[in-house]
């Protein structure tokens, strides 16, 4: 599916200076919804799953390793095509989330995976129930023993596993609980027109707003978001509530004690670290973010910072539009001082209509790398408006892509990396590109403006993430004593918010809602802390790398392409680095600190 570019003459000059953008075409995947192609694998699909539970439900423990083998193969296939079909899917909706005919295309092939998926849900619990001796004799054989890391990470939830019925139950009704809450948050947000100065404005332009270097632009622009989500907090209240009851329920079943467990696991890491993790962020709040926006509000003359002004411009910041070519030279250009293979692999993004980056109605706000299948190619989404920080998610989500290009020959069940490790190339990427932009640099006045952007997107994936995280942590655990106010939330965000950002920005009523707008709270509990686990994992890598001799690419790319068939601890050895000692965190964090310190020096 490609949407063609408008007509230059027909461009708001913004648009124009932006230049042509890229638009994505799905058909790497399938033709269109109505396809003879997709209805082909639909229906083959769904045979097959029906063969398969027919051919081994009930006779997993009895099977040769050799057939083992041949079954976890059978069933990848499998999962894979209902994966293509999904990705598909995702996408188209994602393209235009305000469409009802998309909205119902996407939900029917939800509703159609889900009963296919349901014949081979027996597989992974059965597979978890075989005797740990019987399963180690299969697994010794080379046909079965090639998925050894998929299969111990399936195990990992042998104690959280619930008998068949329930979990078929769980299953079957997701697509009418959590799905559809999830998609009546995500077509609210699209819906939703923002009164603007006479016209109707989108919520990923009025967010756009907020980094004008106009400080009454960004006033009203932070009064119009705070108002128009206000209108809408009940809807965001009832569907934050009732995800976080859904997520206590289904722990008490599976006997997670805390709520961020479940997802750890899910992540290969253990509590511990993600404990260690946070306990140094929200120790180092006062070296940080504190220190950095004492410093900000004094270079904006100002005693306190108003929230509106936390991410805007410096003074003396070059504010002109980045085309989209520049960008795109600049961030290939970086990938490729430090990897030509890198750089080749990204370079296929822009050779081919793998990026959909222009901002329209309807589309999903934000940014993405969507790996859909092995068998396919990822695709990006951006909404490329020619900031400084849209050139840095450019090389952020190029990262994911060149990531999951790298995994993709572990197979469908084995190339996917948890989240923890899944951030790794993205920031990663986002280091060479700063980098490269400020070595480019000679102006002093230019390097202090250049650095205080990148200590302000890592405070934002660090401190912001970590915030996040402990708003998620108190709204989950308030939610078990009972059902919450919009201002029972808004009274937790307003408490996370004023201790992770500091006492030199100040706050308005407005703010209060800015919780309801964040997706990562409703399509992926307790997502965020992989983003700061990710920068300061990068921070300490990116570190070693400085140091390294030649070689260092090699075991980058290296890591990179296991995929999930290794854990942090094994894909971290090669680096010296240990996620699981505190002072990994405290490494990582002192590189934002000490740019900080940079930025003091400047002064």
């Amino acid at each position: 599916m490609t949407t063609a570019p408008a007509n230059n003459a027909d461009k708001a000059p913004e648009d124009r200076i932006l230049g042509t953008l890229p638009v994505w075409d799905l058909t790497d995947l399938y033709p269109g919804n109505d396809s003879p192609e997709l209805n082909a694998d639909l229906d083959r699909v769904a045979k097959d799953a029906a063969a398969f539970s027919g051919s081994y439900k009930g006779k997993l423990s009895g099977l040769s390793g050799k057939a083992l083998g041949a079954a976890i193969a059978e069933y990848e296939a499998i999962d894979e095509i209902m994966g293509r079909i999904m990705s598909y899917a995702q996408l188209v909706y994602a393209g235009n989330v305000s469409d009802p005919d998309v909205g119902r295309f996407y939900q029917t092939m939800q509703e159609r995976v889900n009963d296919i998926s349901a014949h081979v849900l027996f597989f992974a619990l059965e597979l978890n129930e075989i005797d740990d001796k019987v399963l180690a004799k299969q697994l010794k054989a080379a046909e079965s023993g090639r998925y050894k890391p998929w299969v111990d990470d399936a195990r990992l939830f042998r104690p959280h596993q619930l008998d068949e019925e329930i979990e078929r139950l769980l299953h079957d009704k997701r697509v009418a609980g959590r799905s559809a809450w999830n998609r009546l948050f995500d077509e609210t947000m699209a819906d939703m027109r923002f009164d603007h100065e006479g016209g109707k404005i989108t919520s990923e332009e009025v967010m756009n707003m907020l980094s004008n270097p106009d400080e009454g632009v960004r006033k009203k622009a932070s009064e119009t978001l705070g108002q128009e989500l206000q209108k809408h907090a009940r809807t965001f209240s009832l569907i934050t509530n009732t995800l976080a009851k859904d997520k206590e329920i289904e722990d008490k079943w599976r006997h997670f004690a805390r709520p961020e467990s479940s997802r750890n696991l899910a992540n290969q890491v253990e509590d511990e670290v993600v404990d260690a993790l946070n306990k140094a962020v929200q120790g180092a709040y006062p070296t940080l973010s504190h220190r950095y926006y004492a410093m900000k509000a004094k270079w904006f003359g100002k005693e306190q910072l108003d929230h509106w002004d936390r991410n805007a411009p410096l003074p003396d910041a070059d504010n002109s539009i980045i085309p989209w070519a520049q960008a795109t030279e600049t961030v290939l250009t970086a990938y490729g001082d430090f990897s030509t293979d890198l750089a080749e692999i990204g370079k296929q993004f822009f050779d081919n209509a793998w990026i959909d980056a222009p901002v329209r109605e309807g589309k999903s706000s934000g940014a993405f790398a969507h790996p859909t299948v092995p068998s396919a190619h990822p695709y990006l989404l951006l909404n490329y408006q020619g900031k400084t920080r849209d050139v840095m998610t450019l090389a952020h989500e190029l990262g994911h892509g060149c990531h999951q290009v790298l995994a993709a020959p572990q197979g469908n069940l084995m190339a996917d990396t948890p989240l923890t490790l899944a951030e790794t190339a993205s920031v990663f990427g986002e280091m060479l590109t700063f980098r490269r932009m400020l070595r480019s640099q000679d102006d002093p006045a230019k390097r202090k403006v250049m650095l205080a952007g990148k200590v302000e997107d890592m405070l934002n994936t660090v401190v912001r993430q970590i915030a996040f995280f402990n708003f998620e942590l108190r709204v989950h655990t308030a939610r078990r004593d009972g059902e919450l106010t919009a201002e029972d939330i808004c009274d937790i965000w307003m408490g996370v918010q004023t201790e992770s950002l500091g006492p030199a920005i100040r706050f308005d009523d407005n703010y209060r809602w800015y919780w309801t707008y964040i997706p990562h709270f409703i399509h992926s509990p307790f997502y965020v802390y992989a983003y700061a686990f990710g920068d300061c994992l990068v921070n300490s890598l990116y570190a070693v790398y400085e140091q390294a001799e030649d070689g260092f690419a090699d075991k980058y790319l290296d890591m990179l392409r296991a995929g999930g068939t290794l854990r942090h601890t094994e894909l971290l050895a090669p680096f010296g680095l240990d996620a699981s000692d505190p002072a990994f965190w405290q490494k990582g964090i002192s590189v934002v600190s000490g740019l900080i310190d940079e930025l003091e020096a400047m002064d």
